[in-house]
């Protein structure tokens, strides 16, 4: 059992905090909610005293996530294996021992204890809350209660199906400009580090003044000469307390919230992040779930710290008795599109079904704009490059034309 500090606010809106033990935060988000809390953050309360572990130190104390690949084959094969009425025990410690995953071989070992000991399985598997998602773990407590637990695998096999689809595109997409940035970043340091130096002594030896764009060249290949070692443990030291610091809530919340206002990308990840909202919030929604949980259980899928605070806004909104249509108005985020989609499902009681269609629409958005997505940024990459060249020759030939002036002079 651990300790979690939580706030939530009671149906008349007053603010309930505290500390409280549970197996799980997901665990001690249903009691709390069993009580009639709402619960807006639950957080663990780090034990006083506890050890200093580096390596825990620099992966951010995140447990590894199993492989989405693997994820997918694990949906698959609960739901034949569901649908083929297999005793779930048995089930489960058979694909415990033929999967290639140690998070997951160890996630549905300790899934078989809880059963064993007399546990849902849905509170089985929110008890695992470091592997499988909230969204797996509500959906099967739908399956439970309704009698479908194969529908429920085989809805989960088609959008975690999607989301990796769509990662593989954005990886397709960005190998090329990846690449290209990371040949110019070599070409620069070899220029720097060797090309320059060589230069510098030609200059030397012509006893001429030089231009700023040459001394600044020549100051910036001392220095990275000179102090490559201490620039490199700079590069690390600046590396690793960004990763740390994308760990953290705040640190996590700021990324995401500027990747929605990138130049180019932005309206990507923004497009891509109402496609995963729009499909997360249509299957829970429609198996059942209760509003107020699917949107909760949207922002914990959604994968944007951002994205997850304005839902929470729309839940809070929707507790104080407005409705969805509005609730989503007052975020500021969602584009307009989203919020038609929705007054209409809401007018004729069939929001699943628009969002659904919300997420076809913006899932082929999302797709034509990855295929073109190289053809938008190789402008970026040619102005770049462009940039470098005229430093190079401004800083490099210039005074090598002003020494040929000079002999010819001479």
């Amino acid at each position: 059992m651990s300790q979690f500090s939580y706030r939530g606010r009671t149906a008349n809106g007053r603010l309930s905090e505290g500390v409280r033990e549970a197996p799980g935060a997901e665990v001690l988000a249903d009691l709390l909610q069993a009580e009639g809390i709402i619960p807006i953050s639950i957080q663990p309360v780090k034990a006083a005293g506890a050890s200093f572990d580096l390596r825990r130190y620099f992966s951010g104390g995140v447990k590894k996530k199993v492989p989405l690949d693997e994820m997918i084959l694990f949906c698959r094969q609960m739901q034949t294996l569901a649908g083929a009425g297999i005793p779930l025990i048995r089930a489960l410690r058979g694909l415990a021992e033929t999967s290639r995953s140690p998070e997951l071989k160890g996630a549905l070992a300790r899934v078989v204890e809880d059963l064993e000991g007399g546990r849902d399985l849905s509170r089985a598997f929110a008890n695992q809350g470091a592997v499988f998602p909230e969204l797996l773990a509500s959906m099967v407590q739908v399956g439970e209660n309704t009698g479908k637990l194969e529908e429920v695998f085989q809805e989960l096999h088609k959008y975690l199906t999607v989301e990796k689809e769509t990662l593989d595109r954005v990886k397709q997409a960005l190998r090329y400009p990846a690449f290209v940035v990371i040949a110019i970043v070599v070409a620069i340091a070899v220029i720097t580090i060797f090309v320059i130096p060589a230069f510098e002594r030609v200059f030397a030896s012509a006893k001429m003044e030089l231009p700023l764009a040459t001394r600044m060249l020549l100051a910036t290949s001392r220095a990275a000469t000179a102090y490559w070692p201490h620039l490199l443990g700079l590069g690390a030291i600046a590396a690793l307390a960004l990763r740390r610091a994308l760990k953290t809530e705040q640190g996590r919340f700021t990324w995401d919230r500027w990747k929605l206002r990138l130049p180019v990308a932005g309206s990507l990840v923004l497009r891509a992040t109402m496609t995963r909202f729009s499909r997360a919030f249509a299957m829970s929604y429609s198996a059942g779930v209760p509003l107020v949980q699917a949107l909760r259980i949207t922002a914990q899928a959604i994968g944007n710290r951002f994205v997850a605070t304005k839902i929470d806004q729309m839940r809070n909104s929707l507790e104080r008795g407005t409705t969805l249509t509005q609730g989503a108005a007052t975020t500021e985020l969602f584009p307009p599109l989203v919020l038609q989609m929705l007054a209409v499902g809401e007018e004729t009681g069939a929001v699943d079904h628009m969002l659904r269609e919300v997420a076809d629409f913006y899932e082929r958005e999302v797709d034509y704009d990855l295929k073109n997505l190289t053809a938008a940024i190789e402008p970026i990459l040619v102005a770049f490059m462009g940039i470098i060249v005229l430093i190079l020759a401004l800083g490099v030939f210039l005074p090598m034309w002003n020494m040929t002036s000079m002999a010819k002079g001479g």
